[in-house]
């Protein structure tokens, strides 16, 4: 029995799933009412999610939402965790009707459509991580992942943002963000908008990185030059 049709099938619809999923990394341009180039970069993985605007040509950080995430039936469902720009939404959830098409994703209600840029891979840290703690001098300190102060890390198989927020005082504290890649251990960012710091963009920071029983041990040196061992744990 020939079983190559059945092989083709089977990739084909493997393909045409994942063309309709929404987790990865998603983007699309933008011409503002300065005349300024904007670029948005929307991140879904596994049930939560950012969506941030940046210059496209300084990379000048302009806002920031997310939160998590249900998406079922074309119905796209948010949690608003962190909004830089309006914090009122923190708290609310909001439904957007989307039409998924190859690799573009279509908010009905808008019309605006954005293309996909990744679906999840070739990045081993795929997901979004909360702050755990750290080791300094051999002594490994946890705090409270539950608490309301977050530092959160999401990453898509090729994009990353780190956001600091408190989802009691709506308050943001920063983000920065751009693409990533691990290799060989070896965790390196290129940093494409940074809200504290404008300078940053463009530099290129390389850490060494460790999956530990579900840890995501991030080691290297900070901007200032000490060194650092962070501890992220996966949200679920």
């Amino acid at each position: 029995m020939n079983k190559m049709p059945l092989l083709i099938i089977l990739i084909t619809v493997s393909q045409f799933l994942n063309s309709q999923s929404i987790d990865g990394a998603w983007e699309k341009y933008k011409t503002n009412y300065e005349g300024s180039n904007e670029r948005h970069i929307a991140i879904f993985s596994n049930g939560f999610n950012s969506s941030t605007v940046y210059n496209s040509v300084n990379g000048k950080f302009i806002s920031t939402d997310g939160g998590s995430w249900y998406f079922k039936d074309n119905l796209l469902t948010q949690k608003i965790e962190f909004d830089s720009k309006n914090p009122e939404r923190v708290g609310l959830t909001t439904n957007s009707e989307i039409k998924l098409n190859e690799n573009k994703m279509t908010i009905i209600r808008t019309g605006e459509t954005w293309t996909k840029i990744d679906d999840g891979s070739p990045g081993k840290l795929n997901g979004a991580w909360l702050m755990s703690g750290r080791i300094r001098d051999g002594v490994k300190s946890i705090r409270n992942i539950d608490r309301p102060r977050k530092t959160m890390k999401i990453l898509s198989g090729t994009r990353f943002q780190w956001i600091a927020y408190n989802t009691t005082t709506k308050q943001f504290m920063g983000t920065g963000g751009g693409t990533y890649k691990t290799i060989d251990g070896k965790y390196i960012e290129q940093i494409e908008f940074f809200s504290r710091d404008n300078s940053r963009v463009g530099a290129k920071l390389g850490f060494e990185y460790k999956l530990d029983d579900g840890e995501w041990n991030h080691m290297g040196f900070s901007s200032k030059g000490d060194s650092l061992h962070e501890i992220w744990i996966q949200r679920k």
